[in-house]
């Protein structure tokens, strides 16, 4: 997630390492790096331009006051500052207050809007506590009624359809009615995408806002197409004045534009982004999180906060019984790899650890392993997995055979958890880190 423009923002501070403080010429330097870098992010000129006076200014005004912080430190702390000024300062929550509350979603076609539907219906099911309706008035692609209807399965939540109706206002109209009589306290309609902006589409949306009267209307932009994002979403908020963005797609070629850029431009706050396929991959945007990993420091905060939200205490307490007893088996093996990936993206959750993103940058991460790894446990049979000792030459072989994997590769597994789990027993036993390292090489034998 914004690789480049990390990298160009820490050669424009490496204009100022070794100086001994800051002056009018490297801050010119830098200066011109920082903007370079941010118009090759895809940021406007104009708002660029606004963006490196303001840094200009407040490293000035501080050139004789902080004389013994080094010149990059404090240019990397101005340019920190701005940068979540710039992204609306601080986080947005959204309004889902009434009986019920309404949320209309909006977007072109191919932004991820009807995911993110289903994705905040999650958010607001498990994290709010709410009962949601979903609603589908894309009557144009019998596609996205269907995706609705699917991921509404797999989240366990309600969905009002109407096969025959394509007025998408009535339809909204009569799911509300429909909530409202069936105890659903938060109703989120997704909307008809369209290629590209048109007077249609736009009339459309219009009509639906002013019959239902949302509590809250966000709009859907893919954070890849930078700054016609930006655009996108200026015009929509012309017309349906929206109430906040959520960026789709952060996970890809992301090069910053429209994160940087649309808080200022439309004058509405980023309240989601979302970083993946799979419906956990939904975060509320916090401007000083986002604005600390783009400067490559991480967000740690956020890595902790997604840890705590799969923690069970109960369960903890369950497996550190186990541990002890070095009874850890594949069930439980299998029970956290679970918990790890309803976390998201591997790659983006390393990024969030501090100096993490830089070295995972070339890591060709493979998540397939996760399901080769699953594949061997599920074509183990219950008893096997309770009790890994069992594993013979022929169950190996059985196993292998089930799950279309070479035999040498089942042993690698085996030999891996083996060693895993014998690291765990002892690392419950109270041995420090010495000890273990001494036994190590026991460990791979």
């Amino acid at each position: 997630m914004f690789e480049s423009l990390n990298e160009r923002l820490e050669g424009a501070f490496k204009n100022l390492t070794g100086d001994g403080k800051i002056t009018e010429i490297n801050i010119a330097q830098s200066i011109k790096e920082i903007r370079r870098a941010l118009v090759s992010a895809d940021v406007n000129y104009k708002i660029a331009k606004e963006f490196t006076d303001k840094v200009k200014n407040k490293a000035l005004g501080e050139k004789n006051v902080l004389s013994a912080v080094k010149p990059g430190d404090l240019m990397v702390k101005i340019v920190l500052d701005e940068m979540i000024d710039l992204m609306g300062g601080q986080s947005a929550g959204i309004n889902v207050k009434g009986s019920p509350g309404v949320v209309l979603i909006s977007g072109l076609q191919g932004s991820g809007k009807t995911t993110f539907t289903a994705k905040l219906a999650k958010y607001l099911k498990e994290k709010k506590k709410l009962k949601p309706l979903l609603v589908a008035c894309d009557v144009y692609r019998p596609a996205a009624i269907n995706q609705l209807s699917v991921l509404a399965e797999q989240i366990g939540v309600g969905i009002y359809k109407e096969q025959e109706n394509k007025n998408p206002v009535t339809i909204a109209e009569n799911a509300i009615v429909h909530a409202t009589q069936n105890g659903f306290n938060v109703v989120i309609v997704d909307t008809a995408g369209r290629l590209a902006v048109d007077e249609e589409m736009m009339n459309e949306i219009e009509a639906v806002k002013k019959a239902i009267d949302p509590t809250e209307t966000l709009f859907v932009v893919d954070s890849m197409t930078g700054q016609d994002a930006v655009n996108t979403a200026e015009t929509f908020n012309e017309r349906i004045n929206f109430d906040g963005v959520v960026l789709t797609k952060l996970d890809g070629d992301t090069r910053g534009g429209a994160a940087l850029s649309v808080k200022y431009t439309v004058g509405k706050p980023i309240k989601f982004i979302s970083t993946g396929e799979t419906l956990e991959t939904l975060d509320v945007f916090h401007p000083d999180r986002m604005a600390q990993r783009i400067l490559g420091m991480g967000d740690i905060v956020s890595f902790v906060e997604k840890a705590q939200e799969q923690f069970d205490e109960k369960e903890s307490k369950r497996l550190e019984k186990k541990i002890r007893k070095n009874k850890f088996d594949f069930n439980d093996f299998l029970g956290q790899l679970n918990q790890i990936r309803k976390m998201g993206d591997l790659k983006s959750l390393m990024g969030m650890i501090p100096g993490m993103g830089k070295m995972t940058k070339n890591l060709d991460i493979d998540e397939s392993a996760f399901s080769k790894v699953e594949a061997i446990i599920f074509s183990m049979t219950p008893k096997e997995r309770s009790n890994p000792e069992l594993l013979n030459m022929s169950r190996k072989k059985r196993i292998a055979k089930g799950c279309g994997q070479k035999i040498h590769e089942i042993n690698m597994f085996i030999k891996q958890f083996d060693q895993m789990k014998k690291m765990m027993h002892m690392m419950s036993k109270g041995k420090g880190m010495d000890q273990l390292m001494q036994q190590m090489p026991n460990l791979k034998r």
